[in-house]
């Protein structure tokens, strides 16, 4: 089914089988990483994307302008870690001259933003995302297995002298591994004018260490905080967004992504494109469409919109919400096995933008 968007105005909006629209698109642009956090890639060794097959920046505005006549009108630039990509504004510069595109964000760790936020800046990034999920520089090296915590700290620093608006802080919130600093997360972002994110740590992909006892829940949060702070409040809004979001009684905003034991699959707009042309609907899906293949055989831009339009009106997903039923049973064991994840490196979260 294809509605028309609320003013009646074009790009008609495709929607799939339980009235999800196609709204926002999360873009990786390489597999790589420069770190390696427990709960993302906590092996030893990986297979990474040959370098051939992944996509040209031109071949992925290609593919985005068809996505936005779809609708899309949100763009997240993810990877791996995604500044490792080389000329990265390029592509930021490029999307810009979209106007469907309403906004267009990056995830990233924050190593290389010292370097590059000015260039993101003036090529017109809107927003700008880090993960944090601690403030000890000892904690940090051995969530990540790198000692780079001091270049993350002065990568935000540089997002607000740069100007950039909207900074969002992501924590994975984890059970007896940060779960002490949920308060210090909130009070730096206070300072550093952002928004602290929580996530719940998620059976995704590389989280071959995952068990139920490591989530740190939504609830188990907000009574960590309330505790501390008082008073909670909830912002009602209308919003696809999937974090939900609280105000204290000072007026500091925060959200928790609470995938794990709140699934939110009845309003998930979003689908991910890898860096190398496979579009997954779902972030627990294990087989995603191959765009590479029909845009590099020639394939027209109607051949590709039909494609992108009858995936997505067929889509039934709602991984989580499988994977949160299998409780019921005790069966939510390890989602992937570590021998299928080295055959398939498009299972890894690394890979298809988290």
């Amino acid at each position: 089914m294809i509605t028309s968007n609320q003013q009646g105005e074009s790009p008609r909006m495709a929607v799939d089988t339980l009235g999800r629209p196609l709204r926002a698109l999360r873009v990786s642009v390489t597999d790589r990483c420069n770190l390696r956090c427990q709960y993302c890639m906590p092996e030893e060794e990986y297979v990474w994307l040959p370098r051939e097959t992944l996509l040209t920046f031109e071949e992925i505005v290609r593919l985005t302008n068809i996505f936005t006549s779809l609708g899309v009108d949100k763009v997240r630039i993810t990877g791996g870690e995604p500044l490792l990509r080389k000329d990265l504004p390029a592509l930021i510069s490029l999307l810009r001259q979209n106007s469907k595109i309403k906004d267009i964000a990056v995830t990233t760790n924050g190593i290389l933003l010292k370097e590059q936020a000015q260039s993101l800046y003036e090529a017109g990034l809107h927003r700008v995302t880090v993960s944090l999920d601690t403030l000890k520089a000892d904690r940090f090296k051995a969530l990540t297995k790198r000692n780079t915590f001091s270049q993350v700290l002065d990568g935000i620093d540089t997002v607000r002298a740069i100007g950039f608006q909207d900074l969002k802080l992501d924590t994975v919130a984890m059970q007896g591994i940060n779960d002490d600093e949920l308060i210090d997360l909130i009070e730096f972002g206070k300072d550093v004018d952002g928004e602290v994110r929580f996530i719940e740590y998620m059976d995704v992909g590389g989280a071959t260490d995952w068990s139920a006892d490591k989530v740190l829940s939504c609830e188990s949060i907000l009574q960590i905080l309330s505790q501390h702070y008082g008073l909670i409040e909830p912002i009602i809004e209308d919003s696809w967004a999937p974090a939900k979001r609280f105000r204290l009684s000072d007026g500091t905003r925060f959200g928790i992504i609470a995938s794990t034991t709140l699934p939110f699959c009845s309003t998930c707009d979003r689908s991910r494109l890898t860096a190398d042309g496979l579009w997954y609907l779902c972030l627990y899906a294990k087989t995603g469409i191959d765009l590479r293949q029909p845009l590099r055989d020639g394939a027209t831009e109607k051949e590709l919109r039909a494609l992108l339009e009858s995936t997505w009106q067929a889509r039934a997903d709602r991984g989580a919400e499988e994977r949160k039923e299998l409780e019921r049973v005790d069966t939510r064991g390890r989602f992937v096995e570590i021998e299928r994840l080295r055959q398939d490196p498009h299972l890894e979260m690394h890979a298809r933008g988290g």
